[in-house]
């Protein structure tokens, strides 16, 4: 544990931690770029036509830019010569439907030309992503800048599958965000999908004397264990999230309790009392649910990011 501290302090000292964005505001675009929000969820409907994971890639797509630098679009550049970009870091390769973003900034650059950021679509696309799964809808404050840097090494930043709770708040408290915010914005994983290799440390040699994680319902971890053998070679082999993850509910929550989790992140939330009240007061009210995570999702997407307004979500000129 001290080295998990020792590390964290040299992030906060190497990289900067964002903070939030004073100007932002909800109707930032009204009289520069009125039909900002139909365009944006036109693209997003258009994508989740065709690929019904795009919700869920897009709101990873936008947490992981929030927690690096702010949320200033930066998950969205591409590597560049010897630059590896955050999108070409460890925690980022299985992000995808970056088209969504593209194809919602081509649209608004014929629309109204060099008015929208990047980071600013991409907060819009992963509230109508949540909104268009069933979830809730909010008023998403906008007036973000795009940032020029992008860095793979920086991606160590984001919190991991096998954090416990210790290493989970410290890793939120950085960017100002509570034990309530943590356990409101983990609900995100009612959507998608974790390939083997996020968990493999639940369902294989768990520790010294186990195999399986005790913790973990035990035909649960069973049927775990024959979807992601010991030396498991399917590249695409994994599990959803929760029961409906297709579906902004809060069923992850009834499956916690359940010890139906996936990450070792998760049952983390279930290890104190405070995060295990929260549990189960998430899993027992959707409505109590949702009300959190729209707060949280403000405040996250809120951390203050970049400097200018990107032409090319993927390009810095």
């Amino acid at each position: 544990m001290a080295v998990v501290v020792a590390l964290a302090f040299v992030f906060l000292v190497m990289f900067p931690v964002p903070s939030p964005v004073r100007a932002l505001s909800s109707n930032y675009y009204d009289h520069t770029c009125p039909h900002l929000e139909s365009i944006v969820a036109s693209a997003v409907k258009k994508a989740m036509s065709n690929d019904k994971t795009v919700p869920a890639a897009l709101l990873r797509m936008h947490f992981h830019d929030c927690f690096i630098r702010g949320c200033d679009a930066s998950v969205l550049l591409n590597s560049k010569g010897k630059n590896k970009a955050e999108k070409d870091g460890s925690p980022n390769i299985s992000l995808h439907a970056f088209y969504v973003i593209d194809e919602a900034k081509k649209a608004l650059e014929t629309s109204c030309p060099g008015v929208v950021s990047c980071a600013d679509i991409l907060a819009l696309a992963a509230r109508d992503a949540v909104f268009l799964s069933g979830g809730p809808t909010w008023d998403v404050p906008k007036g973000r800048k795009d940032g020029r840097i992008s860095l793979a090494t920086e991606t160590r930043q984001l919190p991991a599958p096998t954090f416990n709770i210790s290493q989970l708040q410290q890793n939120f408290a950085q960017r100002g965000l509570t034990i309530e915010d943590l356990v409101a914005l983990s609900g995100g994983h009612t959507l998608g999908f974790s390939h083997c290799s996020s968990f493999q440390n639940r369902i294989h040699k768990f520790n010294a004397t186990v195999d399986v994680d005790p913790t973990m319902q035990p035909s649960f971890a069973a049927k775990l264990r024959s979807v992601c053998p010991a030396h498991n070679k399917a590249k695409n082999a994994g599990s959803p999230l929760d029961s409906s993850n297709l579906v902004f509910d809060n069923a992850y929550y009834k499956l916690l309790l359940q010890g139906k989790s996936i990450f070792s992140s998760d049952q983390a939330l279930l290890t104190t009392p405070k995060t295990k009240a929260l549990v189960s007061k998430f899993a027992s009210s959707q409505e109590a649910f949702e009300k959190a995570f729209v707060t949280s999702m403000i405040k996250m997407s809120s951390l203050s990011g970049g400097q200018e307004i990107r032409l090319d979500c993927r390009v810095v000129r």
